[in-house]
């Protein structure tokens, strides 16, 4: 297994750039929101809502492609297809890979 980096440098180069000073606050609205996504994504698992489940997945892969976090949006993608295919054992499995990623992902924005 090839280890992947958990964020694509040259997006988060972009990203400084762009919002300059703003960065940090970028990262933690990033941070935030993201750990919100999670529980809503655990509590959709739970009611069995696989649909808002994919629809969720589908939000969180975009804000981690605009971070640079493309191994968690593959992660999130997977977790969007499991919920659309309404295959909920595979999506509980596939979020305990995105919460163990996003804890990887958040760690190294709490680094920079």
């Amino acid at each position: 297994m090839i280890d992947q980096p958990h964020l694509d440098e040259a997006a988060l180069a972009e990203l400084r750039d762009v919002m300059e000073g703003d960065f940090g606050m970028l990262v933690d609205t990033f941070l935030a929101d993201s750990r919100a996504r999670l529980r809503h994504l655990h509590q959709l698992l739970e009611q069995k809502d696989s649909d808002q489940l994919a629809k969720t997945a589908h939000s969180f892969k975009g804000s981690c492609i605009n971070m640079g976090a493309t191994h968690l949006s593959k992660l999130c993608a997977q977790l969007e297809r499991a919920g659309k295919a309404a295959d909920l054992s595979a999506a509980a499995r596939l979020l305990d890979g995105v919460e163990a990623e996003f804890a990887e992902v958040a760690s190294c924005f709490e680094q920079l």
